[in-house]
C-alpha cells in the first residue's frame, strides 16, 4: 500500500508573531520553522501502518517554498521512504494547497493518505476535507485510532466530551489524526544520516497542470489581539466592594 502523509511546516509555538508592513502576512524572517505537530502524529501512524501491513511505502509531501526540504527531511529520518515537495514561493490559499496535493497523490499512485487534524498556524482544519472531495475519497478528522487491513480502515473519533465513535471506511481514505493516536517516534541516527542523502522529489505548479491557477482567497489585513489590560483592585469593606464592582460591571464592563 502506497501511504501519502501531509505535512506542514509551521513556526514553532514560542515564536512572536509580528505583522508585516503591508498587513497582508506575517514577517517570515526570524522564525523558528517546524513540523505541524499534528502532522508528526500523522507520520507515526503512516510508519505503524506499514509496519503492521508488512508492505507498502510511506512517502511524505509538503507544499510551500525552499525551506520546507527541512521538514521532509526530518520525515525522512524519521523513517519515511519517499518525499515530494511542491516548490512555490507565491500565496497559496487553501484551496490551491489541496488541489496541488491532490495532483501529488496521483502521481505517486497514493492509496491512503494521513494527516493532522488541523495546523497551529491558520488553524483552519480544511485541507484534508478539500482534498478528499477532489480525491472523491471517503474522510474522517479527529481519529485517535486506527487500524488498517483487507482494503479498509477501522477508526475511532473523538467527539465532544471523550466519547468516542467508531467508523469503517474503505480504503482508498483520507484520515486527519489528533493527538493521543501515538507517540511519534524520535529520528535515529542511522535514519538522520539517510535523509542528509535522500533525493527530494520536486513538483511546480506547472507540473501538476496547475500553472494557471490562482488563490480563491486573499488575506488583506492581519491585526493582532488587542492587549489585555491590567486587573482592578476593590479596597474597602465587602459592602464597598459590592457597589463598586457592580458599578464598574455596569458602567465600564457594560456586562450588567
Amino acid at each position: 500500500m502506497n501511504i501519502i502523509v501531509l505535512v506542514k511546516q509551521v513556526p514553532d509555538t514560542e515564536t512572536k508573531i509580528k505583522i508585516s508592513g503591508d498587513k497582508k502576512n506575517t514577517e517570515q524572517t526570524d522564525i523558528k520553522w517546524v513540523i505541524n505537530p499534528y502532522d508528526e502524529f500523522a507520520i507515526e501512524q503512516g510508519l505503524k501502518t506499514k509496519e503492521t501491513l508488512k508492505t507498502g511505502s510511506v512517502t511524505v509531501v509538503s507544499v510551500g517554498p525552499e525551506r520546507v526540504v527541512e521538514a521532509l527531511r526530518t520525515a525522512v529520518a524519521m523513517g519515511a521512504d519517499n518525499a515530494c515537495h511542491v516548490k512555490v514561493d507565491q500565496e497559496m490559499d487553501t484551496y490551491l494547497v489541496a488541489k496541488a496535493l491532490a495532483e501529488v497523490v496521483k502521481k505517486e499512485s497514493g492509496q491512503l493518505i494521513f494527516s493532522g487534524k488541523q495546523a497551529i498556524d491558520d488553524d483552519q482544519a480544511a485541507t484534508f476535507g478539500y482534498l478528499a472531495e477532489l480525491l472523491n475519497w471517503p474522510s474522517a478528522s479527529m481519529v485517535v485510532k486506527c487500524e488498517v487491513s483487507n482494503g479498509k480502515a477501522l477508526i475511532q473519533r473523538e467527539v465532544e466530551g471523550g466519547t468516542r465513535f467508531s467508523i469503517e471506511l474503505p480504503t482508498p481514505a483520507v484520515i486527519a489524526v489528533d493527538k493521543g493516536i501515538n507517540t511519534p517516534r524520535y529520528a535515529s541516527l542511522p535514519g538522520i544520516m539517510k535523509a542528509k542523502k535522500k533525493e527530494i522529489k520536486t513538483y511546480s505548479l506547472a507540473d501538476l497542470g496547475l500553472g494557471s491557477e490562482k488563490p480563491k482567497t486573499i488575506f488583506s489585513d492581519y491585526s493582532l489581539p488587542p492587549e489585555r489590560q491590567a486587573g482592578k483592585k476593590i479596597s474597602g469593606d465587602a459592602a464597598t466592594q459590592v457597589k463598586e464592582l457592580v458599578r464598574l460591571l455596569r458602567e465600564e464592563a457594560k456586562a450588567i
